[in-house]
């Protein structure tokens, strides 16, 4: 054991100083596999969906939704990608990633990542962001985001530590999530019922997903007005109510639902309209007591940058697994800490969100986003996947991001190469 190494297993120094006396690891390949199992599943339940841009066109508007009352369970198959990055001394293990991201990361990324330092990590972003002019949003910046996070399970890994303490955590015992409720139905009574359960498992803070928007007329903005209403007289003063609508809508009609739903106090509307339109974000946040939020489609610290000097966001919701990984979250953090606005990760996934959030002040991360029903199948393949117990995640004490594959559950798999 060196002497940096034995005053870190002492506590004399964070994680990080290790580095400083760490011979670089080089990169000697970068894999993509593929899982392939089944699922339980029960068609045509839980399918709920939410209000899209496209929906303005009637041909491509779908009719309101109804859960079958009479569903059949069954299995489905599922798959999923993960990505591997080895070293001769360590390897880094993380998923899933989707599969257009994976393709870039293999006929883009990886011929560039051979022979590279694995520990190098703020170089080698730099280096991948500035190896493609496209780089700064999309696909491969999402391929950059894939990789960066499997290198930070990497060097856990060889530091024998859990992400959050390489990044300075953590800040507390467990993260508090919030319940994510898509795909849940939106019927009155439905809706109700589930809102007053999602309560009693513990959850403080509770997101609703909006079916309609501006081309289904004043009709469809009622019954996103009752929605609100229905839920909040639901659970109560108590439990703080967000409301989703995935850009569906545009300024003109999430300022008169505004008016006619502040009463009813929610927490924050998201993603009110397309993620380009900052002054869109802004005139609403000046217009309404309800806070602003979006995120998920903010990709990078120059496109949040720009949305805080707007003053047009009082949350921000970006994601590491698309907005250019842990590392580039870890900056988005510190930027929002200027402006005094929180950042509560979009929870696409949960692996690297819940590492940042425990590796910063509750004032900067205070919630991570628990989607219910994804979670359900989303990590199928893990050992140990990521649960809520009591609306708290628990901080994982192996190192990395500690992913494991069940093999009971994988029944084949695959080193998937695109030509």
């Amino acid at each position: 054991m060196t002497s940096v190494n034995r005053r870190h297993f002492l506590g004399l120094l964070p994680a990080t100083a290790l580095l400083a006396e760490t011979p670089p690891l080089k990169i000697t390949a970068v894999e993509v596999w593929q899982y392939h199992g089944h699922h339980d599943t029960t068609p045509g339940v839980d399918q709920q969906y939410q209000v899209n841009p496209l929906y303005i066109y009637d041909e491509l508007r779908p009719a309101p939704y109804r859960d079958n009352p009479n569903p059949t369970p069954g299995k489905s198959a599922i798959s999923a990608y993960y990505l591997k990055i080895k070293t001769a001394e360590a390897e880094g293990f993380y998923g899933p990633i989707d599969k257009e991201v994976a393709i870039v990361v293999e006929q883009q990324l990886r011929p560039f990542l051979i022979g590279k330092d694995a520990l190098a990590g703020e170089k080698l972003w730099d280096q991948m962001y500035r190896s493609n002019r496209l780089s700064r949003r999309g696909l491969f910046l999402m391929a950059i985001s894939a990789v960066d996070n499997t290198l930070w399970d990497l060097r856990g890994r060889y530091f024998k530590t859990p992400v959050y303490r390489l990044l300075g955590g953590p800040s507390r015992a467990s993260v508090e999530a919030y319940a994510s409720c898509l795909g849940y139905s939106i019927e009155p009574e439905k809706a109700r019922a589930r809102a007053i359960a999602v309560k009693n498992e513990g959850f403080r803070y509770q997101k609703w997903f909006l079916a309609y928007g501006p081309g289904d007329g004043y009709e469809g903005l009622k019954k996103n007005v009752e929605l609100v209403r229905v839920v909040r007289e639901a659970v109560g003063e108590e439990t703080e109510l967000m409301f989703d609508v995935y850009s569906g809508w545009d300024l003109t009609y999430v300022l008169e639902w505004a008016k006619l739903v502040e009463r009813y106090r929610p927490r924050w509307i998201e993603e009110a309209t397309q993620a380009e339109k900052i002054g869109a974000f802004a005139e609403l946040r000046r217009s309404t007591t309800i806070p602003v939020a979006s995120g998920e489609h903010i990709q990078g610290r120059w496109e949040v940058y720009d949305y805080m000097k707007e003053g047009a966001l009082s949350v921000i919701q970006c994601d590491p697994e698309w907005c250019g990984g842990t590392s580039e979250l870890v900056k988005i953090c510190t930027l929002a800490s200027l402006y005094d606005v929180p950042v509560i990760p979009h929870g696409h996934s949960i692996h690297a969100a819940l590492h940042v959030i425990a590796s910063q002040s509750p004032a900067v991360c205070p919630l991570a986003e628990y989607l219910i029903l994804k979670m359900r199948s989303y990590y199928h393949f893990e050992k140990n996947p990521p649960k809520v117990e009591r609306a708290h995640l628990k901080l994982p004490e192996t190192p990395g991001y500690g992913i494991e594959i069940d093999d009971a559950k994988a029944e084949s798999r695959e080193l998937v190469r695109w030509n």
